[in-house]
């Protein structure tokens, strides 16, 4: 059972109390209700109401919305509820985590890149001050997954490196930042994401590792974070099967579950060998991870009965509710299992003195995307940006030498109508702009698509044109890469937007060529002739300007990279 007086709540008599009062108060709905976390685009106010006198819920995760309409909602939810909710967001890279006009002040592996643990503290520190800002008093971060496999791009910007000590410096120095604020961790993805390239969103994840292997990376990290006081851990759906077959003799691989439904995992190895205390919840139940591996009904009250305390997202809320109550009643989730789930959730609040109901004044929202902030992001980027390679000696660049650059933008598809063409294109062409270059920027299929749909726009794409007039017009060309996914396929790779492009490097011997990652570090792979190569980690203005003055040499590039840039290929290098 869990000692509220111990690491990480230290609760008084008065919280305890609280606590105890609240539990005892509680109908059985009332206790299964705070057992979830709501997921919520909805921001009218009838329905808020409706999920909180209905479902109970012991938390909530929006999505979307301005700060001010963003800030109504918490405060509502808060007012709406018996029992204080835990609001949370994904504050990884700063307080854009929290709300769309919060600040990026750099992603995990920025900060791993940066020289020193400050830049995650300071990552932190904005964060949780944004986040506050509108209520939110608990941050799914930091991530401390281990990025061991170049290939795995579901955490290559939000880890902060291989190395376990570096990871568990950086945790920390986040974790020192969000406490400022009064915001709790969770950090994730227990037991451990970055060994393999698939992505738990859309299948369960595996952890190979030995035993021995993953006491000596995984467990260090989380041992460490245990001893620092974290306040909670987010579980992954990813398997461990070394640990599972050790701690349950015989289990065939078929029985093996992710560790969201093990307690193996849970109860013997992250609360029994770890001896964390602290408040543990699902990642979130839609993911494949966890969807294809038993039934619903199943599922939702077995998450609780392996060891979860809280359950993120309904699916069906009348659904999953009865799940979860009905799983109660069976004996499924015993009365003591229940019970300890019950006090880890209040225990939390209660460490936040949210039964107090004081909600930030209004006045704080002036600090969401302040001035101050984006001052922090562009000395953060200054710190991080990391040149790979210049094998070919380009840098820095000298304007006197020629300004003008053919500049290939590689992006994302567009997803939607409404999100348009990547902004980030527009803010390198000012950028380069600004300081002097005269650029001439390449349209992809997608851009031709948007003025003019029409089927010759495929073959345009493929007509490069004369070698000899493209050395004449151009001083240099430029590729800054922009590819993004998120739970869609299990490997983001360099692509372009037709089939035999003219975006694809032919120009590389023709003139000098530089490349820029804005995002993945691990591009190398697609583009090994690239001879001068830079990982510029974001695509915010602070990024791409801190990029183009060391490009031409104004500031001196600073970030460092870990190994997986080259991607195990030995032509990467050269």
């Amino acid at each position: 059972m869990v000692d509220l007086k111990a690491s990480p709540f230290f609760l008084d008599g008065e919280q305890i109390a609280w606590v105890e009062q609240t539990i005892g108060d509680m109908t059985l709905e009332e206790k299964v209700g705070q057992l979830f976390i709501n997921f919520t685009v909805n921001r009218d106010p009838e329905y808020i109401r409706h999920v909180c006198q209905t479902y109970h819920v012991g938390g909530i995760r929006w999505q979307g919305g301005t700060l001010e309409e963003v800030y109504e909602q918490n405060c509502l939810f808060q007012k709406e509820s018996k029992v204080p909710v835990l609001i949370a967001a994904n504050c990884e890279s700063g307080g854009n985590g929290a709300v769309k006009e919060g600040t990026l002040i750099a992603t995990q592996a920025a900060c791993g890149a940066g020289s020193s643990e400050k830049t995650a503290y300071r990552m932190g520190r904005v964060g949780g001050q944004e986040a506050a800002a509108i209520g939110c008093n608990w941050t799914f971060g930091p991530v401390s997954d281990l990025l061991m496999n170049w290939r795995n791009t579901i955490v290559n910007t939000r880890s902060f490196g291989s190395n376990p000590e570096k990871v568990t410096e950086r945790c920390k120095a986040y974790m020192r930042g969000m406490a400022e604020s009064g915001v709790a961790c969770c950090t994730k993805h227990f037991p451990g994401d970055g060994v393999e390239e698939r992505d738990q969103h859309l299948l369960t994840g595996n952890n190979n590792l030995s035993c021995e292997e993953w006491d000596a990376t995984f467990g260090q990290v989380y041992r460490s974070l245990i001893d620092a006081g974290i306040e909670s851990f987010m579980i992954g759906h990813i398997r461990l099967p070394a640990y599972s077959k050790r701690l349950r003799p015989g289990i065939k691989n078929e029985e093996l579950m992710p560790a969201s439904l093990a307690p193996e995992l849970l109860t013997d190895l992250l609360r029994g060998k770890l001896g964390f205390n602290g408040l543990i919840v699902t990642d979130a139940s839609h993911m494949g991870g966890l969807s294809t591996a038993a039934p619903r009904s199943y599922q939702v009250p077995g998450a609780i009965a392996a060891g979860c305390d809280m359950f993120l997202f309904f699916n069906d809320p009348d659904e999953d509710f009865n799940y979860m109550l009905e799983g109660v009643r069976s004996g499924l989730i015993t009365q003591e299992r229940l019970s300890d789930a019950l006090h880890r959730i209040l225990g939390l609040k209660a460490k936040l003195n949210l039964y107090k109901r004081e909600f930030p004044a209004k006045e704080g929202l002036k600090k969401i995307g302040c001035l101050e902030h984006h001052a922090v992001a562009a000395q953060v980027a200054d710190e991080s940006i990391t040149l790979v390679k210049d094998t070919q000696h380009m840098l820095p660049w000298s304007l006197q030498k020629g300004n003008r650059v053919k500049l290939y933008y590689l992006q994302s598809a567009p997803i939607s109508v409404v999100d348009g063409m990547d902004r980030a294109k527009q803010i390198v062409i000012e950028e380069l702009e600004r300081v002097g270059f005269v650029v001439d920027a390449n349209q992809d299929y997608y851009e031709l698509e948007a003025e003019h749909p029409a089927w010759s726009n495929r073959y345009k794409l493929i007509e490069a044109g004369s070698a000899e007039n493209f050395k004449k017009q151009y001083d240099l060309a430029m590729v800054f890469i922009n590819m993004k996914g998120y739970a869609q396929e299990n490997n983001i790779r360099v692509k372009y937007s037709v089939s035999h492009s003219n975006e694809i490097p032919w120009y590389v011997q023709e003139v000098p060529t530089l490349c820029v990652s804005l995002n993945y570090t691990n591009h190398l792979f697609d583009v090994p002739m690239m001879k001068t190569y830079i990982n510029a980690y974001a695509d915010t203005r602070e990024y791409v300007r801190a990029t183009i003055e060391k490009v031409i040499g104004r500031s001196a590039f600073q970030g460092s990279f870990d190994e997986n840039v080259w991607c195990g290929q030995w032509d990467t290098r050269i």
